[in-house]
């Protein structure tokens, strides 16, 4: 499981939110949802980059160790659970 603080401006960067009118790139929630669906059984060493770009493009701060969880629960393809801290 991996946690993450981040502030409630910043919430549509992580969660897509059909209701917000701040244009914005793809959240990050989607571009794992769309890496989930198409790498499947890739191995790791493959997913890590791809979710490095999404969270870099999303100005999502995971750890390294967050994204190595989320590449490998990908891989096997079983559910990561995230731990949202919402910070004022």
């Amino acid at each position: 499981m991996g946690e993450i603080t981040i502030h409630p401006q910043d919430l549509d960067r992580l969660l897509t939110d059909g209701t917000s009118s701040r244009p914005r790139t793809i959240s990050y929630q989607q571009a794992y949802v769309d890496i989930a669906a198409t790498h499947y059984g890739r191995p790791v060493s493959e997913i890590l980059p791809l979710l490095h770009a999404a969270a870099h493009t999303a100005g999502v701060p995971f750890t390294e160790d967050d994204l190595t969880g989320q590449a490998e629960a990908i891989r096997a393809g079983v559910s990561y659970e995230l731990r949202v801290r919402v910070s004022r």
